[in-house]
């Protein structure tokens, strides 16, 4: 087997052992070590990287992070192979994460009773998106980690839920409000007199019984996001599913800071809640939001109120 590839299994199996799952990434540094075969060179440079990096045109959005992946793999070569070379960082343009984009209250609900007019109107198909859009907007779940929850995962008498084996390799309970544990129950008796025996594990399920597909949700979700006018009619960017795990997050701490909490001492709890494994991905989900802007300069002024 050739080196490279032998060198980016160890890489990756290194990684995964710290609780990362990175099926792209491996797939991504095996095709660069199929670059190099091709290139007959065993040496890592940063002509070679950006080379690789670059030869899929049109798709410049991917090259830095490729270009990325390469250069975490050269720094782990690099103490075996002193002549690897480390791309810089600067080659490429930088990666720029989507904006977030907050859910008021109105939009969260005009949304969530367009899902209940969903078609058939007797089928279970409107209940699941009401209930699943409207779980990811109170709980702060990764919509991935919502399609998983299997149905012994969720514990409608003490209102927890169990998500398992999620991104990182974490596993983590989630208390839910008496009012979301009360919904969840009234669609699982719903589905469960529409659909017994159950076909498939899993809690949210398709009209006939089967796994729920997140293309299609998503498909679903930009149906209703049009509709609601959270987008154009044809309008392919606009809010995500994922922003309702943004919007979780803010009001989280909003509430602390009107509450007159210690958001800094609580922050950590929040990021367990949501399932980071970095209290430093929290903070970026709190960004670019004017309301706790002025609690934090509230806080400010007060605080230097009391030492003037």
């Amino acid at each position: 087997m050739n080196t490279l590839r032998t060198a980016v299994d160890t890489y990756v199996a290194m990684r995964r052992g710290l609780g990362y799952k990175l099926r792209d990434l491996e797939k991504r540094l095996t095709n660069f070590a199929i670059f190099m075969e091709e290139h007959g060179a065993t040496i890592i440079t940063s002509k070679l990287a950006v080379e690789w990096a670059t030869s899929l045109p049109g798709r410049q959005a991917s090259w830095t992070l490729r270009l990325s992946d390469v250069r975490g793999f050269a720094r782990y070569l690099s103490s075996i192979e002193p002549r690897t070379e480390v791309p810089p960082t600067g080659l490429l343009p930088g990666l720029s994460r989507a904006n977030p984009y907050l859910y008021t209250e109105t939009e969260i609900t005009k949304l969530l009773e367009a899902a209940l007019q969903l078609s058939p109107p007797n089928g279970l198909r409107r209940w699941t998106y009401y209930c699943l859009f409207g779980l990811l907007a109170v709980s702060g779940l990764r919509i991935s980690e919502a399609l998983m929850l299997r149905r012994e995962d969720v514990d409608l008498e003490e209102g927890v839920l169990k998500v398992v084996n999620t991104k990182f390799g974490k596993s983590r309970l989630v208390p839910i409000h008496a009012t979301t544990q009360q919904v969840l129950t009234d669609y699982a008796s719903r589905r469960d007199s529409l659909l017994w025996p159950p076909r498939s594990p899993y809690f949210f399920v398709a009209e006939q019984g089967g796994r729920l597909l997140l293309q299609y949700v998503h498909r679903v979700f930009w149906k209703l996001s049009r509709q609601t006018g959270l987008r154009g009619s044809k309008d392919h960017t606009g809010p995500r599913i994922h922003d309702f795990r943004h919007r979780f997050a803010v009001e989280t701490l909003l509430s602390w800071y009107r509450a007159e909490k210690n958001s800094y001492l609580l922050l950590p709890v929040l990021s367990t809640y949501v399932g980071h494994s970095n209290v430093r991905d929290t903070y970026w989900y709190l960004s670019a939001c004017p309301a706790l802007l002025g609690q934090a300069v509230r806080r400010l002024e007060t605080r230097w109120g009391r030492q003037s």
